[in-house]
C-alpha cells in the first residue's frame, strides 16, 4: 500500500507504494484511512522535537472505515466510521480513573514501540502509535473512536489532533469565560483552533499574534477581533486592556521566547498556557518574585486536556451548528507522495492545514 516513510530523524520523507501491514492482533482494529490532517508535530516528529522510533510511517490525525476486528473487540464493527486517536485512554489506569485519560500512557506506549507496518521484509513504527499517511493502519480499539456515517472524512480527520488540541485549550485547559480577554501567539491551525474555542466560550476580545501579515485577517475571519505582529503586543495591552493584559494568553508556537511572551501578556492573576510542543533541551527563565508576586497561572496543555470519549462529538456537534469552522481550515488537499512539499509549506506559513486524501 501508499504510505509516507521516515527514514531517520531530519530525513526527507519517502514515498512508498510497497508498504505491508500487520494485524490486527486481539485487542486492535484495522482501518482503511480515508483522509489524514498534516499535523505541525508530523514536522515535530520529523526533525525530533518528538522522540520517535525510525523507520517510520508519519501521520496521527485521520479518519477512516473499520474493515477488520481482532479477537476480543467488543465496541466496534466493521463498516464503523472513525477517528483515530493517538491518546487512547486505557481506561484502568490512576490518569483514567482521576478523569484524565488524555494523560493515559498505558496504550500510547505500547502502540508507540509496536510495529504495525513493514517494508522490504522490516518493521517500520507508526508515528505516535498510529501511522495515518498510510492507506491502512491498526490500532487499539481505544484508539479508534466512533462517528456518525454522515460526517465527511475530510472534516473528521482534523478533529483527531491539531483541532481537538486547539479548540480543547481554550474550552477544556483554560476554561475560558465569557466575556473575558484572549491573545493567542501563533496562528497555524492550531492557533486558529485555539480562536475558534475561545469565540465558542464567549470570550469578548481575542487577539491573534503572528509574524505571517497574510494571516491576520484570516484569524479574524475565525473570530479574532484583532490581529498584530508580534512587535505590536504591547500595543494591544495598553489599547485593549488599559495596560492591564489579557485575562487568558496562549502560547501555540513552543519557543522560549513565545512562550516567555505569553506569561508576560497575562494580566497580574491571568493565565498562560502553554500549547506549542517544544524541544527537550529548550529551557524559559522566571524569576522567582515574579512567580509569587505576579500570581499567573501558567498550564500545560497536552492534547487539549480532551476526553476523546466526549470531545470529539461534542467538536463535530459545534460542527454541526454552525459555531466550528473545519471546512475552512482546509487549505490544501494533497497525494500522501507530496508530504514534504506540504510540510515546506506549512514552515513558510503558507497554509493553515494540508488534508491528505486517499481515493
Amino acid at each position: 500500500m501508499r504510505a509516507a516513510v521516515l527514514p531517520g530523524v531530519n530525513e526527507k520523507v519517502e514515498y512508498h507504494t510497497d508498504v505491508e501491514l500487520m494485524g490486527p492482533g486481539p485487542g486492535e482494529v484495522r482501518i482503511r484511512i480515508a483522509a489524514s490532517g498534516v499535523c505541525h508535530s508530523d514536522i515535530g516528529g520529523q526533525n525530533g522535537t518528538f522522540p520517535q522510533p525510525t523507520p517510520c510511517v508519519l501521520g496521527h490525525e485521520g479518519a477512516g472505515e473499520v474493515v477488520e476486528i481482532g479477537d476480543g473487540v467488543t465496541s466496534l464493527t466493521t463498516g464503523d466510521h472513525v477517528i483515530i486517536s493517538w491518546v487512547p485512554p486505557c481506561g484502568a489506569c490512576p490518569s483514567c480513573a482521576r478523569g484524565q485519560g488524555h494523560l493515559c500512557m498505558t496504550l500510547l506506549a505500547m502502540q508507540a514501540v509496536t510495529p504495525h507496518f513493514s517494508l522490504g521484509g522490516a518493521p517500520l513504527f507508526g508515528f505516535a502509535g498510529t501511522g495515518t499517511f498510510a492507506e491502512e493502519l491498526v490500532v487499539k480499539e481505544q484508539g479508534a473512536i466512533k462517528i456518525d456515517d454522515d460526517i465527511p472524512f475530510d472534516i473528521a480527520s482534523l478533529i483527531g489532533c491539531g483541532v481537538m488540541t486547539g479548540a480543547g485549550a481554550a474550552l477544556n485547559t483554560a476554561k475560558v469565560q465569557p466575556g473575558s480577554s484572549v491573545v493567542v501567539i501563533g496562528c497555524g491551525g492550531v492557533g486558529i483552533s485555539v480562536i475558534q474555542g475561545a469565540r465558542i466560550a464567549g470570550a469578548s476580545t481575542i487577539v491573534a499574534v503572528d509574524p505571517v501579515e497574510s494571516k491576520h485577517e484570516l484569524a479574524k475571519s475565525f473570530g479574532a477581533t484583532h490581529a498584530v505582529l508580534p512587535k505590536d503586543v504591547q500595543g494591544a495591552i495598553n489599547e485593549l486592556t488599559g495596560s492591564e493584559g489579557f485575562d487568558y494568553a496562549f502560547e501555540v508556537v513552543g519557543t522560549p521566547a513565545t512562550i516567555r511572551a505569553a506569561y508576560d501578556a497575562a494580566r497580574r492573576g491571568g493565565t498562560a498556557v502553554v500549547v506549542g510542543a517544544g524541544r527537550m533541551e529548550e529551557m524559559v527563565s522566571f524569576s522567582a518574585y515574579e512567580l509569587f508576586y505576579m500570581e499567573k497561572a501558567i498550564l500545560g496543555c497536552f492534547y487539549g486536556s480532551a476526553d476523546v470519549l466526549t470531545d470529539y462529538h461534542r467538536l463535530l456537534g459545534y460542527w454541526r451548528e454552525g459555531k466550528l469552522d473545519l471546512e475552512g481550515m482546509i487549505s490544501r488537499r494533497i497525494d500522501v507522495s507530496e508530504i514534504n512539499e506540504a510540510f515546506d509549506a506549512m514552515l513558510a506559513g503558507e497554509v493553515i492545514r494540508s488534508v491528505v486524501e486517499f481515493k
